[in-house]
């Protein structure tokens, strides 16, 4: 006899879903200040230690990198092992990474610093992934409030990080290692941290339960496209129309932000503001980008994640059109653009979460995700490399503009994936 507990219409039961929520969002928590605290001087230290401003913007990239590479390789050990030991190996790869900053800053080594770099990207990858654990066990009607969940936990350590560079500089300058090498130390910690709790806590699998469960979906809800689909040949998952719908959204949202946002301090700065504005726009920027997550997830959940990612489109229109026109000397339009522009990236990222999470099959559904972040991390070094030349060679207004045109790109998409249900 089956019970509610593992029947998908369902979901799991509201305890097991409630346990792993809450492991998640304290792994989050932890992940979140590890990845903030580095980035927050991941510059400065490459500056100190390679001896070139030139170079200073090389973490960025270093960090992308391994992102890439963190989502293609998190996705298939969670494909074969469960979420449980993907997302903490994860997250060891990070601490790793973390260890190996610290290491190259007390010993002056340029070379195992940009190694050390790419390693510590990985945990960028860990805490994005980690959304989509939030959503394997929620039923439909609740998949985009599990995923925000998850998502408003990060904000919690990105927000607690940057705050402890002075503590943590502190700390590392009384061991005789660089203070710009102390947010590392801390990263290192809790990296660890967030492994240990998942390794520890984070049981039933939630990818595991959902491949119990997901069988018996079909049971509930017979409907004629459920049949036909039974009895005819399936196109591989990885290009069924709601993944490619979905990953569309998010990578299409990936490269508009990354492109706006990596050149506004730029911006800021060029025309005549301090670095110190420059830093409190970008700090409402990141917020915008995860404190909407329960809102966002509530809309998809409500009206769909059609609807809801057709709005990102029109939201990172808007961000980019009032970056464009807002006057260089002023900042409270273009801090109103760059909080546009988070909110667009976060409608972005749990509807198309919501949209791949239902879309890809439970036995090959870690895999598939994974291999959608990779796209969005590949997107985002494509839109940092190209803002640059976009704004030698037309300025900022232009760029801003023309990011938020190609925004409206995910319109069509979702159009013709909702012409196709």
């Amino acid at each position: 006899m089956t019970t509610t507990a593992t029947r998908p219409g369902a979901g799991a039961s509201p305890r097991v879903l409630r346990r792993v929520l809450t492991v998640l969002v304290l792994s989050q928590a932890l992940g979140g200040a590890g990845m903030a605290a580095g980035i927050t001087v991941g510059a400065l230290l490459a500056e100190d230690l390679l001896g070139s401003t030139g170079l200073a913007g090389l973490p960025t990239a270093l960090f992308t990198a391994g992102a890439a590479l963190g989502a293609a390789l998190i996705g298939r050990i969670s494909q074969r092992l469960g979420r449980r030991p993907g997302l903490a190996l994860g997250h060891g790869i990070a601490a790793l990474g973390s260890a190996g900053v610290v290491a190259a800053a007390a010993g002056q080594w340029a070379g195992l610093l940009l190694v050390s770099l790419v390693v510590y990207g990985a945990g960028t990858a860990t805490g994005l992934l980690a959304r989509y654990a939030g959503a394997d066990l929620a039923p439909p009607a609740r998949r985009g409030r599990a995923t925000g969940t998850v998502l408003l936990a990060t904000t919690l350590g990105a927000v607690a990080g940057p705050n402890l560079v002075g503590p943590t500089g502190e700390l590392a300058h009384a061991w005789g290692i660089p203070r710009l090498a102390g947010p590392f130390v801390l990263a290192a910690v809790a990296y660890t941290a967030a492994a240990l709790v998942l390794l520890v806590w984070l049981r039933p699998d939630p990818l595991f339960l959902a491949r119990v469960q997901q069988p018996y979906e079909a049971l509930d809800k017979p409907t004629p496209e459920a049949v036909a689909a039974s009895t005819t040949p399936r196109a591989p998952e990885r290009f069924a129309p709601g993944v490619v719908t979905g990953a569309t959204v998010m990578i299409t949202a990936q490269l508009v932000m990354i492109a706006v946002m990596t050149m506004t301090p730029l911006h800021m700065t060029g025309h005549g503001h301090s670095t110190q504005a420059a830093g409190f726009v970008i700090a409402l920027h990141v917020g915008a980008m995860f404190l909407p997550s329960p809102l966002s997830g509530m809309l998809a959940d409500r009206i769909g994640p059609l609807p809801v990612a057709a709005g990102s489109g029109a939201v990172l229109l808007g961000a980019g059109v009032l970056a464009g026109l807002a006057p260089p000397g002023g900042v409270p339009l273009l801090a109103c653009a760059l909080v546009l522009l988070g909110v667009g990236w976060n409608l972005a990222l749990v509807s198309g979460t919501a949209l791949l999470t239902d879309a890809a099959p439970a036995e090959s559904r870690a895999s598939v995700q994974g291999l959608a972040d990779v796209g969005m991390s590949l997107a985002g070094a494509t839109g940092g490399m190209a803002s640059g030349l976009v704004v030698a060679g037309g300025g900022y207004p232009l760029l801003a503009v023309a990011a938020g045109a190609l925004a409206l790109a995910v319109i069509p998409a979702v159009a013709l994936r909702g012409a196709s249900r």
